[in-house]
């Protein structure tokens, strides 16, 4: 994941794809979550820990054609009332990216717009027509 190329080497975060996070009574299993360094979850060995029970720093989702978007963005409206700062719904169908943070305005994202990212990030940058080349075969 090119999050992980720009987080790693610097210790500034980490991408996950597919983890269970259970936080405020609820599970949820985002499609990719990113973590600020020091917040990376781990266990008494230093390990990625089993049971993952914060929310994650960032949130993205993309949406699959069976998917409902009410319930994806009902997943990232909870994140980020649990202190997520940055919520993505990537929409391939559309071709455009739904922008959450917490306490402000919707945003959507198409074409060469760059993305927002976590702040942490500052030297990562990315369009949205970026983001859709690596989706297509």
């Amino acid at each position: 994941m090119s999050i992980n190329q720009i987080g790693v080497s610097a210790k500034l975060a980490y991408s996950f794809p597919e983890l269970r996070c259970t936080f405020g009574g609820r599970s949820i299993v985002p499609d990719i979550v990113v973590f600020e360094w020091q917040n990376i979850p781990l266990d008494e060995q230093g390990e990625i820990a089993n049971d993952v029970t914060i929310a994650p720093d960032w949130t993205i989702e993309i949406l699959s054609p069976e998917q409902q978007s009410t319930r994806v963005i009902n997943n990232i409206l909870f994140c980020l009332k649990h202190q997520t700062q940055l919520g993505w719904l990537i929409d391939p169908q559309e071709r455009l990216v739904l922008v959450f943070k917490p306490k402000q305005e919707l945003e959507i994202f198409e074409g060469e717009q760059i993305l927002p990212v976590l702040t942490i990030l500052t030297d990562y940058q990315l369009s949205v027509n970026q983001l859709f080349s690596w989706l297509t075969f």
